[in-house]
């Protein structure tokens, strides 16, 4: 205990301080030295006043004109005109100022602060022919774990998580099966089942049974250590709190001035001006906005999404545009397999398997269907002698002595001008092949809009989002389908990372919201307003790039994010707001002389509870659903669905 307060007291001297020398002033006062009491007084209050003077004459010299100025003249008042005890207890609530909204802005950062105090410390590491794969289903030597740092935890370790026990490191499940609980990185409260060869995110917590996996990286590549990263990051960042209470410092400080001015005249007596002045102190203005953008964040990690700073919250609550990609945001981003079109001479299987072995050295999105496609159906990929990705195009590779095209209708009718064009439904891609020149056949596959998309665009319709537009580097004829299924009209196909870009910084409607989630992305995401990257679990660039982090792979969180913006901006001007309406009723009855001066400074302290208090109400949502225009508009707007079929020659629904 005694440790704590040495630690508070080396963290707020100028609190303790003034206790000190308010216990000091009262000591005398009892032993009849009232003349060195009130000496005592007004020496150590005018010398804070004076501290405080410079420091807001610097903030003055650097542009920021701040409320700092009330304070001062409330202090030098209340000394000039002998109510030292109301010049302590200002001071007093000045300094103290800082202490309390440290421990409201605790209080309110209250998941920020769990994600990083729960970063796991001890890994129990297993010998390396331990495992849930071991054969004839013998049972895992638990008793023969080592406990080391989970620092040095690398790559191809078995370990072992016992019940009730967090993730240390990214790896892959070895037993049968196992629920996890990601509810601090995602926000699910439900227990999620993974079974043997799943990815284990690192910060999950381990279920009922022990178990066993193999890490695939080392804690500070892993996904617990990003969001770590991202979370300091965003703690760390200040919120737009000066600019905030810097919008209603000059207003309220010349209409406090004019209160006291205006009593001081019509009374004649110039104590009414301190007596009013003692009510004018900012510190709700300079408390409050902080503890609300600090609930904000706070109640945003709860939902699993990572806000980059208060700045990025106001951004939120004002936004008025919002881009989307289509693949991995609007869409599921795991298009499958819908039928194989083999050309005469070729039988669907070998189109599959030439397929599956030329994609198997591709990065594309399409590849890791074509190779998931091929494995359901038994087949394995045979290697390749040589092997080449061309960029936006496709894949070539020579496979058993044959080369095989995969991609583009472009690229495969530069071997074969008489390649047919696929016919296609709305939403469907198409990949073409060709073996030794010769065309032999497609492959169709879908990619679905999510199940949430549409009713997430209507959401937004109603938290402000006016405009809503889709970027993306697929076909027009595929972008235009998922567009209607989804409810956006304003469809930009065919783009490259620039062309977001560009698009971006010519939407009228500001800030702009970009969601996105590939490595393409991070240029738009770092040049949007706000950018916002889907899914943690994707690409480290687009995170990094991004001013919001959903960590679950759920489009609905983005108006979730928009939600808690507009809620925390509500709660931070309305906190500011409570603050100057008491202050000015306050005022107005201490300029008639109702209000004491030490009365008036202990109730200002009440004043600043109630605001801060207010504040705490970011922490939670309204509960309050989008009106029923903003719902009906938003029904209209995802009414709309193309089911026609066309040829598209040079629409591949895809784009590398």
């Amino acid at each position: 205990m005694w440790r704590r307060i040495r630690g508070a007291v080396r963290r707020y001297p100028l609190v303790f301080t003034t206790v000190l020398v308010g216990l000091a002033v009262l000591t005398l006062q009892a032993a009849g030295a009232g003349p060195a009491a009130a000496w005592t007084a007004g020496l150590y209050a005018g010398a804070v006043a004076l501290k405080t003077a410079a420091e807001m004459l610097r903030n003055i010299r650097a542009g920021n004109w701040g409320l700092d100025i009330l304070a001062v003249i409330a202090i030098l008042s209340t000394v000039v005109v002998g109510e030292y005890l109301a010049a302590l207890i200002i001071v007093l609530m000045l300094s103290g100022g800082e202490a309390l909204e440290d421990y409201a802005a605790g209080r309110a950062r209250g998941e920020l602060d769990a994600l990083l105090n729960r970063a796991p410390q001890v890994a129990h590491r297993l010998p390396s022919q331990a495992g849930g794969s071991l054969p004839g289903n013998r049972r895992i030597p638990r008793g023969a774990a080592e406990d080391i740092p989970a620092t040095e935890v690398a790559p191809g370790d078995i370990l072992l998580i016992k019940p009730a026990e967090v993730v240390p490191v990214d790896g892959v499940l070895l037993d049968p099966a196992a629920e996890f609980d990601e509810s601090s990185l995602t926000g699910e409260p439900l227990p999620v089942a993974r079974k043997a060869g799943a990815t284990v995110m690192s910060g999950s917590v381990n279920g009922a049974h022990a178990v066993s996996l193999r890490a695939t990286a080392t804690t500070a590549d892993s996904q617990y250590q990003r969001i770590v990263a991202l979370v300091r990051e965003a703690s760390a960042s200040r919120a737009p709190l000066v600019r905030l209470a810097d919008r209603f410092a000059v207003p309220f400080t010349l209409v406090s001035l004019l209160i006291a001015g205006t009593a001081w005249a019509v009374s004649g007596d110039p104590v009414r001006f301190a007596e009013v002045l003692v009510l004018a102190t900012p510190c709700p203005l300079l408390i409050a906005a902080p503890v609300a953008f600090v609930g904000g964040m706070s109640r945003a990690a709860r939902s699993g999404i990572i806000v980059k700073g208060g700045a990025v919250l106001e951004q939120l609550a004002r936004a008025r545009s919002a881009a989307f990609d289509k693949t991995g945001t609007l869409t599921y981003g795991r298009p499958g397999l819908v039928s194989v079109n083999p050309a005469p001479g070729f039988s669907p299987d070998e189109l599959l398997s030439l397929a599956a072995s030329a994609e198997q050295y591709s990065s594309h999105v399409l590849a890791a269907s074509v190779l998931a496609a091929a494995r359901n159906r038994g087949l394995q990929p045979a290697p390749a002698d040589t092997a080449q990705e061309v960029t936006a195009n496709g894949v070539e590779a020579l496979i058993g002595g044959r080369t095989v095209r995969i991609g583009k209708h472009r690229f495969i009718a530069e071997t074969d001008p008489q390649v047919p064009s696929a016919d296609l439904s709305p939403g469907q891609m198409v990949v073409y092949l060709s073996v030794d020149g010769r065309f032999a056949g497609t492959l169709v596959m879908s990619d679905a809009a999510r199940t949430n998309a549409a009713a997430t665009l209507t959401q937004l319709h109603g938290l402000g989002i006016r405009d809503t537009v889709m970027l993306t580097g697929d076909g027009p004829a595929t972008a235009r389908a998922i567009g209607n299924t989804v409810g956006i009209t304003d469809v930009r196909a065919g783009l490259l990372p620039e062309d977001k870009v560009r698009a971006v910084a010519a939407l009228p409607l500001r800030p702009v919201v970009m969601v996105g989630d590939g490595v393409n992305d991070a240029p738009v995401l770092a040049a949007a307003d706000v950018g916002i990257a889907m899914g943690a679990r994707g690409s480290t660039a687009a995170s990094e790039s991004a001013d919001v982090v959903i960590m679950a792979d759920d489009v609905s969180k983005v108006a979730t994010a928009v939600e808690i913006g507009l809620r925390t901006m509500q709660v931070a001007l309305g906190s500011i707001r409570l603050g100057i309406v008491l202050s000015l009723a306050l005022m107005l009855v201490a300029s008639f002389g109702y209000i004491p001066a030490v009365a008036g400074a202990l109730t200002q302290e009440l004043v600043d509870l109630a605001a801060i208090l207010n504040a705490l109400r970011a922490l939670h949502g309204s509960g309050r659903r989008p009106s029923r225009p903003a719902r009906r508009q938003g029904r209209r707007r995802t009414g709309i669905m193309d089911t026609g079929r066309r040829p598209c020659p040079a629409d591949d629904g895809f784009k590398r």
